[in-house]
């Protein structure tokens, strides 16, 4: 039976170590599928002018592209090209419910995420994506420092 992990990538070097632990843990446990997931934190309660609304189904679109471009397709050539079997998933939607949902999707047994450093007063008040997933998830969440 195959393993599925779900790596939440962010285009930095969080992302870039929860694909190398992703990496070696899939190494060990042998029949097993990464699952590359980027999310593009989108609210559909922003409040916008008519002219913004007229463009916003193309910025997503654009926005999408780009993920894949910039961040799933590099990770997934380098994956494929070390022997692992991989696919990728770029969404829009709030970090850690999207997380989860792909997990469920994809029958993912775990998913790995690296941590966030960034503070500030809105991580105080909302608390970070990750901290939301580790609360939330529906399966076991790996942090990785």
């Amino acid at each position: 039976m195959t393993v599925k992990l779900v790596v939440g990538l962010d285009g930095a070097d969080t992302g870039d170590r929860a694909l190398a632990f992703a990496k070696e843990l899939a190494g060990r446990i042998g029949e097993c599928e990464l699952v590359l997931a980027y999310v593009i934190e989108w609210s559909p309660f922003t409040f916008q002018t008519p002219e913004e609304n007229a463009t916003r189904h193309k910025r997503r679109e654009e926005e999408l592209t780009t993920a894949n471009e910039r961040v799933i397709d590099p990770a997934l050539a380098e994956l494929k090209d070390a022997g692992f079997t991989a696919s990728g998933v770029v969404r829009h939607g709030d970090v850690a419910e999207t997380l989860n949902a792909i997990t469920l999707e994809q029958n993912g047994a775990q998913i790995i995420v690296g941590r966030a450093s960034a503070g500030g007063i809105s991580k105080r008040i909302f608390g970070s994506a990750t901290q939301n997933l580790v609360m939330h998830a529906d399966v076991p969440v790996t942090v990785v420092a």
